[in-house]
């Protein structure tokens, strides 16, 4: 009898092996909701050999941007050193968004949460969406009317409104829309928040692969959760960020 995992405990372990610390829970300031998740994306602006260059954003759904004072909860495992203060309170919140037009999805450039860490003392230790697990059409392609397993990881809102992180397991499947849909209702918190699913590869291998951005509820075609997928945020992002808004480029070795 095989001792290796199913594919979806496999895509969970690896979920959290590489983006545990991707994600982060916000909310209106002072007072209740909305609730959401964002989480960190960086994009692959050029590579030669082992150098790449990368532009880093947070993304979520652009429908829970609307606030002007929001407060983001900073998990200590995201900071090196942890910092005292468990809250970040971000002021002018909405005008930090850029909406991707069409796809109900907004990006942040983190170079003001790189200043903020800078100013207190701290860094971020972040794990990001990097162009290795963000989807590609072809990794859409695949997604049918026939609904597979996938995940989202987010911050769902506990009794005392907590904003611990979860795996909710649901599926996505291809409407008769041509969507990409999540097929049950999202705790409150996940909205905005990135989805995961394995590819089954050759042998016992496969492929973890981030379909794209939780968005809210609609009543249209399969499940209640439209996903906007990342062949198409990859696609808006070089027209929708002004070059004034690309603050922060980081130069790495693969």
């Amino acid at each position: 009898m095989s001792q290796l995992p199913s594919l979806e405990q496999a895509t969970i372990d690896a979920v959290l092996g590489h983006a545990s610390r991707v994600t982060l829970p916000f909310q209106r300031a002072n007072r209740p909701g909305p609730y959401a998740t964002a989480f960190w994306f960086n994009e692959l602006v050029a590579s030669d050999g082992d150098d790449e260059t990368v532009r880093q954003y947070l993304v979520t759904a652009a429908e829970q941007t609307h606030m002007e004072l929001a407060e983001v909860t900073i998990r200590p495992e995201l900071c090196d050193p942890a910092p005292s203060a468990e809250k970040l309170v971000m002021t002018s919140f909405a005008q930090g968004w850029t909406h991707l037009d069409g796809l109900g999805v907004a990006v942040m450039p983190t170079g003001g949460l790189h200043t903020y860490a800078d100013r207190k003392g701290w860094r971020w230790r972040t794990d990001e969406i990097t162009d290795g697990i963000a989807a590609r059409a072809e990794d859409i392609a695949r997604i049918t009317a026939e609904p597979i397993t996938a995940y989202v990881l987010a911050h769902d809102v506990g009794a005392e409104g907590e904003r611990d992180q979860a795996v909710v397991v649901g599926a996505l499947a291809r409407a008769a829309d041509g969507t990409i849909r999540w097929s049950t209702e999202l705790p409150q918190g996940c909205v905005g928040a990135p989805v995961f699913f394995g590819l089954r590869l050759e042998g016992d291998s496969f492929k973890l692969v981030c379909a794209g951005v939780a968005l809210a509820a609609d009543d249209h075609g399969f499940g209640h959760h439209p996903v906007a997928t990342f062949d198409r945020i990859r696609a808006a992002l070089g027209t929708a960020v002004a070059p004034r808004e690309r603050r922060r480029w980081w130069h790495r070795r693969s």
